[in-house]
């Protein structure tokens, strides 16, 4: 068995790892888009250092388009093989890559306005929303800790990570030469008490291990402290300067977490009497998608719900799909609360919203979770940045810029650790890690030697390893 490691290798997104069976048999370890990387990223995407024609099977462990977003991409090229994933990874992929055909669609329209006004031909979008809804088609859902049988010598039981709705340890058995091999992939690892979904749960031994690294040389603030930034940050912004609180967001999980806890907040009579905007029709979406998974919802949620039947709604809180409601946002001048995707500030409204506020002191950009290096998102972070340019227009940077970390659906080193501690390391052949930039992986590979992992690789784009 060969295992090539094609995206989040020393980087954070684009997750692709190619297994070849001794038999032949192509198993792709998920297909996500490369994020936040400027003009190389269009490139990258194009070139996925394989046919997709001559993959078998597609196993995703979970939905953000980082570990998805290039699905469509696969099927507009001719595969047609099967996606398999848990339940709820489906119903999220169904509108996260619709959004994203649609979003292709858009930017690939403004690029060629450009390349015409220089004289150049057009091009075509990597992929748009036919493909997204035709892809759909391959999706096979599969509930948790159910073991499903690919062929009789290859089955996957998904265990959850606690990092998103669906989000899973893809536990992979294969036969190969008459010898049971055990490869578990654990994508992107969760925090021990998430904020609206059940916590991560232990995983069977493995012989392989391939695990993400994000946060490998981070600590998070406790939760509680967090909440407490938060509203301490509504109040400074939105009550003592009357200004507006823009919190780029991912619409999936990140931002159901944010309202959740200001809905607590208005619960308990803390939230001021401000309005709070959700301007992400995929945001309005994906809360509905978790109002139908009670099931991973946890005991916190539960809780709340026997007084609140609706922990994602208030009064003073407006779900806005319609793009001139969005805009009309521009010409709201009290103090206000606008969630938008994406978290990153590479795509959607959110850049407009940041365009539009960030040169007025009296406002606050909020930062609520991991921003890749070159992403937009990471720009405006830099210590004593005096101007920025969004839709190729300089912004002068007035506004305050906050983070708070513990908002994050990565655990750090010390929670990741935790979660792999389930296993005996000594059983372990080698262990790969992903999903992170490569001086916190040094870091993170060496808390893990700290604890008994040994033979750890840190794999570059396009190795491949014999296994």
């Amino acid at each position: 068995m060969k295992i090539k490691f094609i995206g989040a290798a020393r980087e954070v997104t684009g997750s692709k790892h190619l297994i070849t069976t001794n038999e032949g048999k192509r198993i792709l370890l998920d297909c996500g888009m490369f994020q936040g990387k400027g003009m190389e990223t269009d490139a990258m995407n194009r070139n996925l250092m394989f046919d997709p024609a001559t993959i078998d099977y597609l196993i995703l462990s979970h939905a953000h388009i980082d570990h998805s977003g290039l699905i469509p991409y696969m099927y507009k090229l001719g595969f047609r093989g099967s996606v398999v994933c848990t339940n709820a990874t489906r119903d999220l992929c169904s509108i996260m890559l619709a959004d994203s055909g649609h979003i292709q669609e858009l930017d690939n329209k403004w690029f060629n306005k450009k390349r015409v006004n220089q004289g150049l031909p057009t091009v075509e979008p990597i992929y748009g929303q036919t493909e997204s809804e035709k892809c759909m088609e391959l999706f096979i859902g599969v509930a948790y800790n159910r073991r499903f049988y690919i062929n009789d010598k290859i089955n996957v039981k998904f265990t959850n990570t606690g990092h998103m709705l669906g989000s899973a340890v893809v536990n992979l058995e294969l036969l190969e030469n008459g010898k049971k091999v055990h490869l578990a992939f654990t994508g992107d690892i969760g925090r021990p008490h998430n904020r609206i979904i059940q916590p991560p749960v232990a995983f069977p031994q493995c012989d392989y291990l391939i695990t993400e690294s994000t946060y490998g040389n981070r600590l998070h603030p406790a939760d509680k402290e967090s909440e407490e930034d938060l509203l301490k940050i509504v109040v400074e912004t939105c009550v003592d300067k009357g200004g507006k609180l823009i919190i780029p967001s991912f619409s999936i999980g990140r931002t159901q977490e944010i309202v959740f806890v200001l809905n607590n907040f208005y619960n308990e009579g803390k939230l001021p009497k401000i309005e709070v905007f959700v301007d992400s029709p995929l945001s309005v979406n994906a809360t509905e998608i978790f109002r139908m998974h009670p099931e991973c919802m946890n005991n916190d949620v539960k809780q709340v719900m026997k007084f609140d039947d609706d922990p994602f709604g208030f009064n003073s809180l407006h779900y806005i799909k319609n793009v001139d409601e969005s805009k009309a946002l521009n010409d709201y001048h009290k103090p206000c609360i606008i969630i938008s995707s994406s978290g990153m500030l590479e795509a959607g409204r959110i850049k407009h919203h940041v365009a539009n506020n960030i040169d007025n002191p009296q406002n606050t950009i909020l930062i609520v979770g991991y921003c890749s290096p070159r992403s937009l998102g990471a720009r405006i972070q830099e210590p004593g940045l005096r101007e920025v340019s969004i839709f190729g227009n300089y912004h002068a940077v007035n506004a305050r810029i906050a983070k708070i970390e513990a908002f994050s659906g990565h655990g750090d080193y010390n929670e990741m650790k935790a979660f792999l501690s389930c296993q005996d390391p000594k059983q372990i052949k080698k262990t790969f890690l992903v999903h992170g930039e490569y001086e916190v992986q040094q870091f993170y590979q060496k808390e893990l030697e700290n604890v008994g992992f040994h033979d750890i690789e840190i794999p570059e784009a396009g190795v491949e390893f014999e296994l």
